[in-house]
């Protein structure tokens, strides 16, 4: 019995008790209040900065400066700094609490810290601490609201936690955050009195520094050069960028460019032979030496252009990219630069410093791109600050305004830009700023790389900004730079051999278009070959940039067999491989004030054009070539017709490398103490070809049919005639009729263009309604149609009529425009016949004596022209219209004000007559090329360079390109 009620008694026993452990020990307890110090701390300075998001989110401003950068700084700190306490914290917690009875309580602290981590990684990742780089718009973008969002779910996770626990002392919770969210309204209340001013016009009292320039510091002072110089700085984070940005012309663009170089060094030393001083050569500063100019070593006489630290630093990242305002499109460095807000430790040299300052910036990149990249630096605007150019008394000594080179508005007034009414052709959708076409997208693994619309992978834009300036990179040995050149030129002119004319004379019999049939030719007969240039993948004139330096001409090779009878624009070997001057040139002959040729790049002594063969975007040009066929044929007759390129002739080059050599500087090519021979990289642009059959001559001929439609052959013909001028406005009519056969809008929409020209205006208004007749087909440009409407009614008196057709070129929205991206209230020429109309309109009311009338036509015709000025500050034609408004309603003061600027933007017309009759004497061939009618000779000098169409590479020398290649009307001097 004793044995049973042992047993009984021992498993009656209770079990053992598990220890208890707190949940929140005395050494947790510790590392909890830490944890409470950083996150109370965070959550201050997450209100202080958080609330400078919104503001600056809300208001359109930035209120970002060094403070708020340091203030982020001590986010990243404290965030790091939480992670490990954090993280024991957790598990310790969990673990003793693993099986504690209230679930609801532990599941929910399971939750709470997998958010806490969350929150924690997400920040991290932001960070991109080390090689990782959270790239990806979208991820990117995901992780940063999941960062804003976890913080808001801890605190409610907390509190749902905490009711299982001890009860939260409210009262300290409300006291700390009443004191942090006053700390926080008072910081950012201080911090709103001060925004950062990115679009202000510096003052004035700054720029007696930089006068003739318009270029502007925002304080007034200089900025240093170190702070101009820090592109290693951007290296880090934009290799790639940085890569295609050193190779590029801008790069190239002060001192450390050997043609520019020899053009701006004559001109310090004109200015400081005349003046006394170099600030004349400010004008050119501004765009192409920003470091030095801004720094203030420019000014110095003794400036060592070839050594100085700066000379050759071109236009740097932050030159451009330190840009805060675009003043004006007046151009001449119009623009306003201020030394740029760096992070924390931009320049130190202590490597920890530095590693700090760019997980800054990669964590918070928000003001470093607003610092750097503004909306403006996306637009034609800017590129006008120093693409558009006019020459000041300063500079030249004679007049306060003369237009020199001038992308923007050939460009802005273009169909291409979709705001000029008045092409004769129009993309299907406009292109709206310069980097569309200058700046196309390349892949990249760059820090700023974005998925681009429209790009399957990252990409950056191309800071190579490809054009057409294959020169300096031929001087600086670059194959493979002139080959990107060349490459984006493709596909951007196009030449066509499209008819032939009997007798040789221009109203002779045309035959055309030529291909595939084409007619049999007759020996010992004169023939005139007609030609047409066409511009195509092309925002403004071409060609453009130094047009009196850039050498683009038309070479024509006539053979008979292996006999070539007929030699344009061959390339004399024996005298530096300069092109003969009788060729036809795309180009502008640019004289001094006693006819001598601008040959020099000297824009100090610029006066007037002998002429200018430019041509307009999306425009052609027809060139007469007069070829007499021998009497002895024996073979067809092939005709090859090449538009060919070279960046600069041969007598600037032969300039360039005496003044460089006058320094020390021996140029590529250039043999010390000879005549400079020009290997620059020749450009066959576009090449045409077609073989006659000759009378007597058993061979077969076949042609292959041109790739363009006849339409538009015999309106691209057309437009090169027209464009002329007076003197072929029959063979213009004549061509735009062959182009209403063909049953195209643009032969009767033209045809009114040719004889609104004559005067002949019943005529022109017949084609316009023709041409009406297709307002429904596909591509009719209506707003070409009621521009010509206009033109015509208001010469015929029609003011009414011509007012509303102006008004709607100017007004109307249709679907397709807006789907094209066209907007035509710009066009100035437009704007200016509507205030010209309305003007004529208030003369007629005040003729009638009905003042009222009058008077309110006159203040409409005065906001047209004050609406062409915020366009074209510079237009002659609103400001004389102006003089005459404001004197008609009494304001004399601002019609005094307005003849004054007329009269300084008016052309001198007077005084160039005499600079163009000197230069007809001294330049037979650039006489014969000013003529209204001009018939190239293909018979002139057979016997120089015969055989050399082009020149023989040196050893050093790339080979001339077999395949056509293309040129861009856009080069960087």
């Amino acid at each position: 019995m004793a044995s049973l009620s042992t047993r009984s008694a021992s498993s009656a026993a209770p079990a053992k008790k598990k220890k208890y452990v707190r949940a929140v020990g005395p050494k947790l307890r510790r590392l909890l209040y830490a944890i409470f110090v950083l996150v109370a701390l965070l959550f201050a300075n997450s209100g202080y900065l958080s609330s400078v998001t919104f503001l600056e989110w809300l208001r359109g401003e930035t209120y970002q400066d060094y403070y708020y950068q340091y203030m982020f700084l001590a986010h990243v700190v404290m965030g790091l700094l939480l992670v490990v306490p954090l993280v024991v914290f957790g598990f310790v917690h969990m673990w003793n609490t693993k099986d504690r009875r209230n679930r609801r309580a532990v599941r929910i602290g399971y939750v709470l810290f997998g958010v806490s981590l969350a929150l924690l990684i997400s920040g991290i990742l932001l960070v991109r601490i080390g090689g990782f780089d959270l790239k990806q718009p979208l991820a990117r973008s995901t992780v940063y609201w999941l960062h804003v969002a976890c913080p808001l779910a801890v605190i409610w996770l907390y509190w749902l936690h905490r009711l299982a626990g001890p009860r939260i002392k409210w009262r300290i919770g409300f006291s700390f955050g009443a004191v942090t969210a006053m700390a926080i309204v008072a910081m950012v209340a201080m911090q709103m009195q001060d925004p950062r001013r990115w679009n202000a016009v510096g003052p004035d009292s700054g720029v007696q520094y930089f006068e003739p320039s318009l270029a502007r510091t925002s304080s007034g002072n200089f900025i240093p050069a170190e702070t101009l110089m820090n592109d290693q700085y951007c290296l880090k984070c934009h290799a790639d960028i940085h890569k295609d940005w050193s190779d590029s012309v801008h790069r190239f663009s002060s001192f450390n460019n050997a043609p520019y170089f020899a053009s701006v060094s004559e001109t310090r030393a004109v200015s400081l032979k005349r003046d006394g001083n170099v600030q004349a050569s400010r004008w050119c500063a501004g765009c192409h030496d920003p470091v030095p100019f801004f720094s203030g070593a420019f000014d110095d006489p003794n400036f060592d252009m070839l050594k100085h630290e700066t000379a050759s630093a071109g236009i740097t990242c932050t030159a451009c990219h330190a840009i805060t305002n675009v003043n004006s499109v007046r151009g001449n460095a119009d623009y306003t630069i201020e030394e740029p807000l760096h992070y924390p430790f931009a320049y130190s040299d202590n490597a920890v410093l530095q590693w700090v300052n760019n997980q800054l910036v990669k964590a918070k990149p928000s003001f470093h791109k607003r610092t750097f990249l503004k909306p403006f630096h996306k637009t034609a605007e800017f590129c006008s600050t120093c693409h558009k150019v006019h020459l000041p008394e300063a500079l030249n000594h004679y007049k306060e305004f003369l237009r020199g080179q001038n992308h923007y508005d050939p460009y802005l007034f273009s169909g291409v830009s979709g705001h000029g009414a008045r092409s004769f052709y129009y993309p299907p959708k406009a292109v709206d700023n310069c980097s569309q076409c200058h700046m196309p997208l390349v892949p990249s693994n760059d820090f700023g790389a974005q998925m681009f619309a429209g790009a399957k992978e990252l990409s950056v834009h191309d800071h190579l900004f490809p054009s057409a300036n294959t020169g300096i990179a031929w001087l600086r040995d670059r194959d493979d730079i002139i080959k990107a050149h060349q490459d984006y030129l493709k596909d951007v002119m196009r030449v066509d051999i499209f008819g032939i004319r009997e007798g040789g004379e221009i109203d002779g019999k045309l035959i055309a278009p030529l291909r595939p049939e084409v007619p049999t030719l007759e020996p010992g007969q004169r023939y005139l070959l007609e030609t047409v240039i066409r511009t195509l993948k092309l925002g403004h004139l071409f060609s453009q940039g130094t047009v009196d330096s850039n050498e683009i001409w038309l070479d024509v090779v006539v053979r008979s067999g292996d006999r070539v009878i007929g030699r344009s624009g061959s390339l004399d070997p024996k005298n530096g491989n300069e092109v003969d001057p009788w060729s036809h040139f795309v180009n502008v002959f640019m004289l001094d004030k006693d006819g001598n040729r601008i040959d020099r790049r000297n824009p100090e002594d610029i006066f007037t054009p002998l002429y200018n063969h430019q041509i307009p975007p999306g425009a052609g040009q027809t060139v007469h070539y007069e070829l007499q066929l021998p009497d002895d044929l024996t073979a067809p007759v092939t005709v090859e017709l090449k538009l060919q390129y070279r960046k600069f002739d041969q007598q600037y080059m032969d300039f360039v490398a005496r003044r460089n050599q006058e320094f020390g500087r021996t140029i590529r090519g250039h043999v010390p103490g000879q005549s400079y021979v020009n290997r620059l990289p020749i450009t066959t642009m576009a090449v045409d070809t077609v073989t006659f059959p000759v009378a007597g001559v058993e061979a077969k001929v076949e042609n292959e049919p041109r790739d363009i439609p006849t339409w538009q052959r015999w309106n691209d013909y057309g437009i090169g005639l027209l464009l002329k001028g007076k003197a072929e406005l029959r063979q213009a009519e004549a061509a735009f009729v062959e182009v209403e056969r063909l049953d195209r809008y643009d032969g009767p929409l033209n045809l009114a263009r040719v004889l609104n020209t004559e005067g002949r205006l019943d005529e022109a208004v017949e084609a316009l309604q023709r041409a009406e007749a297709y307002s429904d087909t596909e591509g009719f440009p209506r707003w070409t149609w009621a521009w010509l409407s206009g033109v015509i009614n208001s010469q015929q008196g029609r003011l009414e009529e011509a007012e509303q057709n102006l008004r709607s070129v100017l007004e109307d929205r249709t679907e397709d425009m807006r789907n094209r991206g066209f907007d035509f209230s710009l066009d100035i020429e437009v704007i200016n016949l509507l205030g010209r109309t309305l003007f004529d309109l208030g003369n007629v009311r005040s003729r009638q004596q009905r003042e009222e009338e009058s008077r309110r036509y006159y203040s409409d015709a005065v906001a047209r022209f004050e609406r062409t000025l915020e366009i074209d500050p510079e237009n002659v034609t609103a400001h004389y219209n102006l003089h005459l408004l404001y004197e008609a309603l009494g304001e004399q003061e601002k019609a005094a004000e307005h003849q004054v600027l007329h009269l300084r933007y008016k052309p001198d017309d007077n005084a160039k007559g005499r600079a163009i009759r000197l230069a007809r004497q001294k330049y037979p061939a650039a006489d014969y090329a000013a003529e209204a009618v001009v018939k190239y000779q293909l018979q002139r000098n057979l016997d120089i360079g015969l055989e050399t169409p082009t020149p023989e590479p040196s050893d050093d020398a790339p080979q001339t390109p077999s395949a056509p290649q293309t040129q861009q009307g856009q080069d960087d001097e």
